[in-house]
């Protein structure tokens, strides 16, 4: 099977490429790029005006099976995933059954064969059940395919815990993937401040994730070890991280859409649908996550897809499960708010959405270049359209994104040379 590129704005950040590329696909690798390539192929896509990436790689998202169903699948969350131009997704284990054992994380590595959309790599929890309680076999969890470990959705709380399981992790060349939660300063439902206090509900404390956050730091710089920061969303946790990099500790980031596009003024305006955990911040807060791209502070952008049935989000802001989805609306988000902006390039974006994650998690992707896989992100830059709850192709229709004017989108979405995803034919 040939597949032919033409005319496409190739972009890679390995090896520092912006420019107009024909690429050659055969069977499931890359064979050649170059200018005006003359060769028959089983398909030809003209790709003028559209921008050429590596496939994107979204380290930390919910796919809710097993256990959760009625919210996502394996299936319908790989469908989005593609739409949104994701070739490789790593879904969090807060399941039910948690894999926090070799059957059950494989169960959910088979079902992933059986989709067959894109590269799924799942995370394994932490702790047992994620109670915190006890840890999980870290070897036996590795050789049965966990990408690196997480009880994300609740913070160990457990430092002497904790510790053993980054050191452990880091022995077997993973990580541990930190959602950082300090419960005794935590409890509430969007971010402490004006807004909460105007709409009279509870609200969380920055301390909530900055406190845990340098216990991290802590943890990796004493003992020289690997450790991971999930979706940091404030100022303080982004300037620890930075000052953590400039001596030299072994830490990593990663932060979310939501968090550079959005600010706890928008609870006002989508209301539930704009709850998540941890909570949308303030603008100074914002900024600080776009500053953080820049210099290279954060090292990974992740949607946190977390999927919830309409009459889970409909019980109010108090009591409605955090969480929106993102594989559909992250590209476009960038584009807006960070490249649009003058903030960040293309070379910029393709480093977090690719590059990085793909280093971090030890994988061999991230990069387009002869005799690489192709996973294969095709996008119009300038394409405008509404978002409607129509369009969503999740299983759930949780966003803030809903009603509003996006910039870019997916096209072709192509996973080991396959074209699992083409916007004329599945939207």
């Amino acid at each position: 099977m040939k597949t032919l590129l033409k005319n496409g704005t190739l972009i890679d950040y390995k090896t520092n490429t912006f420019d107009k590329k024909d690429i050659l696909i055969e069977d499931n690798k890359i064979k050649r790029i170059g200018n005006d390539i003359v060769e028959q192929a089983d398909k030809i896509i003209d790709c003028t005006n559209f921008n050429i990436i590596p496939g994107m790689i979204d380290m930390h998202c919910h796919l809710r099976e097993p256990g959760f169903e009625h919210k996502e699948t394996i299936e319908t969350g790989s469908k989005s995933a593609v739409c949104g131009g994701f070739t490789t997704i790593c879904p969090m284990p807060n399941t039910k059954p948690t894999p926090d054992s070799a059957i059950v994380l494989q169960q959910i590595i088979e079902e992933a064969k059986r989709v067959n959309l894109c590269n799924i790599f799942p995370y394994a929890s932490v702790s047992k059940g994620e109670k915190g309680e006890e840890l999980v076999n870290f070897e036996e969890l590795k050789e049965a395919g966990a990408i690196a470990f997480s009880d994300d959705g609740m913070p160990v709380v457990s430092s002497k815990m904790m510790r053993e399981a980054i050191i452990e992790a880091d022995k077997l060349g993973t990580f541990v993937a930190s959602h950082c939660e300090e419960k005794s300063v935590a409890a509430g439902a969007i971010n402490a401040g004006k807004i909460a206090e105007k709409l009279e509900v509870s609200g969380v404390l920055p301390e909530a994730e900055e406190i845990m956050a340098a216990r991290e730091i802590v943890i990796s710089e004493t003992n020289h070890v690997k450790a991971h920061i999930c979706h940091i969303s404030t100022k303080t946790t982004k300037n620890m991280v930075r000052d953590a990099k400039k001596r030299g500790v072994k830490i990593s980031c990663e932060t979310c859409p939501h968090y550079f596009t959005f600010t706890v003024e928008e609870v006002l305006k989508s209301g539930v649908n704009a709850k998540m955990n941890p909570p949308l911040r303030e603008e100074k807060d914002r900024q600080a996550i776009i500053e953080g791209l820049k210099e290279g502070t954060i090292d990974a952008i992740i949607t946190d897809h977390a999927p919830h049935a309409q009459e889970e989000k409909e019980k109010g802001l108090e009591v409605a499960p955090n969480g929106i989805i993102g594989f559909e609306t992250a590209l476009p988000a960038e584009i807006m708010n960070l490249i649009d902006t003058g903030d960040l390039t293309y070379l910029d974006l393709v480093r977090l959405t690719s590059y990085n994650p793909a280093r971090l998690l030890n994988i061999d992707r991230g990069t387009i270049e002869e005799g690489k896989v192709a996973d294969i992100t095709i996008f119009d830059p300038n394409e405008t359209y509404i978002y409607t709850k129509e369009m969503i192709v999740s299983k759930s229709k949780n966003s803030p994104f809903i009603g509003k004017e996006l910039k870019g989108r997916v096209q072709y979405t192509i996973v080991g040379g396959e074209i699992v995803y083409q916007k004329e034919t599945n939207c």
